[in-house]
């Protein structure tokens, strides 16, 4: 017998989630089922715009026109229209039943645009100062935060900035175990202002030899923004008490994992240019065996 259509498009979800989401989704385990649901859709959702965003092999121009077809067809389905859309489908009831604001999932979608707003010769340096950065990581992690909480469930106000802030450390992490591969592609997303401050030049991020080991400025900058990092996981750390207490294992797994590659990166002295930074799958699950314990114990004392 087919599953019921809500039922089918949360299962598609959770597909789409377990192949892509390749740290996420070790805290999604962790979360009771309407919840990682919910997340999962959200997910999918955020997958889907980031792949329309990213298709390299189409002009930008087409890739804003399919992404803006794609949001008009999203905000008709808000608005009660009709859809086959597994995850529209989903979404909605998760944004019904958790009470994400519509809004926010506007947020995220034009936070995975903000590279298409720039032309090809811009995208490298856009943000000069980290405050520009920190308008990007907000729309495309601390949003995402936001909405997570939502679903995790919390009652103090003070939970909105740290996930917030939570967010900016994920990005932040992503930045920085991404440098090489973003340049590959002409993009610098580390602020023009670092870069100035400690000697490095646009130009030789860039076009440095394929695999080169940093140099001693390439070091002090990724350092720089490490620090910045480390600040932020502090208010990761305040945030796990103020959200329903079944949903704190997510969020720890989560930070685990995320706070676990930075220290991977800081630990390889930034060489973030020779090798791509990872958690061992090993880790990850030795977390997430931590993490569901939690969970059980979270479920008994409730």
């Amino acid at each position: 017998m087919d599953k019921p259509p809500l039922e089918a498009a949360y299962a598609a979800c959770r597909a789409i989630a377990r192949r892509e989401a390749k740290n996420f989704y070790y805290a999604f385990i962790a979360l009771p089922a309407p919840r990682r649901n919910a997340i999962c859709a959200i997910y999918a959702f955020m997958r889907h715009a980031d792949d329309l965003a990213d298709d390299e092999s189409i002009s930008r121009q087409e890739r804003r026109v399919r992404l803006d077809a794609w949001l008009a067809a999203w905000r008709g389905v808000c608005e009660g229209g009709e859809t086959g859309d597994p995850i529209f489908l989903a979404v909605r009831d998760a944004a019904e039943r958790f009470r994400i604001p519509l809004g926010l999932l506007d947020e995220l979608v034009a936070g995975v645009t903000m590279d298409l707003k720039q032309d090809a010769s811009d995208a490298a340096g856009a943000y000069a100062t980290f405050a520009d950065l920190y308008g990007y990581c907000y729309l495309v992690a601390s949003v995402v935060g936001l909405v997570c909480i939502r679903i995790f469930g919390y009652t103090d106000s003070r939970a909105g900035k740290l996930a917030e802030e939570t967010g900016i450390a994920f990005q932040l992490t992503n930045i920085l175990r991404d440098v090489a591969e973003d340049a590959e592609r002409n993009r610098v997303y580390l602020p023009l202002e670092d870069l100035a401050a400690h000697g490095v030049s646009l130009d030789s991020l860039l076009h440095r030899a394929p695999g080169a080991p940093p140099t001693a400025n390439e070091r002090a900058l990724l350092e720089e923004i490490a620090r910045r990092a480390e600040g932020y996981y502090q208010s990761a750390q305040a945030l796990l008490p103020l959200i329903d207490r079944e949903s704190r294992p997510a969020l720890w797994v989560l930070v685990r994992i995320y706070h676990g590659l930075l220290k991977r990166i800081r630990r390889a002295d930034y060489d973030v240019f020779s090798r791509r930074a990872s958690v061992p799958m090993v880790e990850k699950l030795g977390i997430l065996a931590v993490g569901l314990a939690r969970m059980g114990w979270a479920r008994v004392i409730v």
